[in-house]
């Protein structure tokens, strides 16, 4: 992630900005950042109608005013009950339909399993805009496979790793590039909260859970901020209350050298007071530090606000400062998701930031954190 000097990408010679505080500064900075959009949006085609189509895709287009032209799902009568309740003008029942259906300038939005993903590819236009829900595949094979075939087939391709649109990490970005942190050298992400894998069916024969569905969130959003790390360390663990799933515990050291302790630690299956439970981001540099709260994970789905503090290192006193923020996670991250990529395939964005070739990297860490969690640890020498 670029980090830029605030004043020096706004100053301008705009003499209010020296007349603000500190504190005024980060609330501005907070509240002018915002993800990105299109100009001109252009109609969405969802190929899945599951349920975070609905509870998330939907909302988040509906407020953005993002036209959802046609929704399609392997089981008709799902597709045209939630074309009803959604006001969406076409639905099918096979993937094929759609794509036919779909004009030329359209956006596929694709949220099925992963190994569903690559067969529907396959069946879309040559040089069709797509994004794709995450994971890119259940294994890094599979992840290869897409790329490859993204590659080919000249897709402009992102992955909806929308937790980097969330409002309260693009307001962490711009406390950091208005020079709150100084020097990053610390970040951290806990999870310790009960997750209803129940909710989604096909996660009851997954072989792999935890990292390739939840924890590959956290470690797009590290890479967005630190690049890719040397190695990671893991270890993902299965819990006896759920036994029949595959691992859902997980501790993760990533290696960014001898500067910087960056790690994820997830537990979700701790159903116990709330006040017990927690869901976020931290951030520490050499001036500072910022937090995030990640609410969808407590009380899911219905889950808590997001929130968004920092705290300013050597101020006496030295307090947390809660910051007001746009929305939450769910549903406003996947504006930006969906924005970033409608504005890339427009113009008026140069970058995407979410591409298939960036989605592979975050699966490269992912098969990474698998096959260290299958190592033996260093044993310990007792004679």
């Amino acid at each position: 992630m670029k980090m830029y000097s605030y004043r020096e990408k706004y100053s301008r010679g705009e003499s209010s900005i020296s007349m603000e505080s500190t504190s005024q500064l980060y609330e501005r900075v907070v509240r002018e950042s915002a993800p990105p959009r299109p100009n001109n949006p252009r109609p969405i085609v969802i190929l899945g109608a599951g349920g975070i189509v609905q509870a998330a895709h939907l909302p988040a287009y509906e407020k953005a005013g993002f036209p959802v032209i046609a929704i399609a799902d392997h089981d008709a009568a799902k597709a045209a009950g939630v074309a009803a309740a959604r006001s969406i003008p076409n639905s099918f029942g096979g993937i094929q339909e759609a794509a036919r259906f779909a004009p030329a300038d359209a956006i596929f939005d694709i949220a099925v399993p992963a190994s569903q993903i690559l067969p529907i590819l396959q069946q879309l236009p040559r040089g069709a805009a797509v994004l794709l829900q995450k994971p890119m595949g259940e294994t890094l094979e599979e992840a290869r496979a897409i790329r490859d075939f993204s590659r080919q087939h000249g897709l402009t391709l992102a992955v909806n790793f929308q937790l980097r649109y969330a409002p309260n990490n693009l307001g962490a970005v711009a406390l950091a590039n208005a020079g709150l942190l100084g020097e990053l050298h610390d970040l951290e992400v806990q999870v310790r909260t009960y997750t209803p894998w129940q909710l989604w069916s096909f996660l009851a024969t997954a072989p792999r859970l935890e990292i390739l569905y939840h924890s590959i969130h956290y470690l797009d959003l590290i890479r967005s901020w630190l690049g890719n790390p040397l190695g990671i360390y893991a270890k993902t663990v299965k819990n006896p209350q759920c036994d029949q799933l595959a691992a859902t515990k997980t501790s993760m050291i990533l290696d960014y050298g001898d500067r910087k302790r960056v790690f994820v630690v997830t537990n979700h299956f701790h159903n116990f007071a709330p006040e017990s439970q927690c869901s976020f981001v931290q951030w520490e540099g050499t001036g500072g530090a910022i937090r995030m709260d990640m609410g969808v994970n407590l009380n899911y789905p219905k889950g808590v606000p997001d929130t968004l503090s920092y705290a300013i290192r050597g101020a006496d006193p030295n307090p947390w400062n809660n910051l007001p923020i746009s929305g939450n996670w769910f549903p406003d991250a996947f504006i930006g998701s969906m924005g970033s990529l409608q504005a890339y395939v427009e113009g008026s964005a140069k970058e995407l930031p979410t591409s298939f070739e960036s989605g592979y990297e975050t699966m490269a860490l992912v098969e990474a954190a698998y096959r260290s969690s299958a190592k033996p640890a260093e044993p310990l020498e007792l004679d």
